[in-house]
């Protein structure tokens, strides 16, 4: 595995440990995370959404998201781009979320 797949997946387990403070999955897992991108000087660029809109953990979800993957050693920097499209809906959960959740 080289270098980038390997911060790739640290981050994924870095943001594993960030829940969505009404529902008890990890955002990861939730299917909130679109896209992490690391670049050949440790930068991330994650794409994520939230359940809906008007998410009361609008303001600091997405400034969770930075720090967590931020604190990944080898990550230089990171931004979170805030995106709707497309919506995010149950089907985007992981098995192992919907199985938590009693949705199996």
């Amino acid at each position: 595995m080289n270098d980038k797949a390997q911060l790739k997946s640290a981050v994924i387990d870095a943001l594993r440990n960030i829940h969505d403070p009404e529902i008890p999955v990890n955002i990861y897992d939730l299917g909130l995370i679109y896209d992490i991108d690391v670049d050949d000087d440790g930068r991330a660029a994650i794409r994520m959404t939230l359940t809906a809109p008007a998410c009361p953990v609008a303001g600091i979800l997405p400034g969770q998201v930075e720090q967590a993957a931020k604190a990944v050693e080898g990550i230089s920097d990171a931004t979170v781009e805030l995106v709707w499209d497309p919506p995010w809906s149950q089907e985007r959960m992981s098995e192992e979320a919907r199985l938590q959740l009693g949705m199996l």
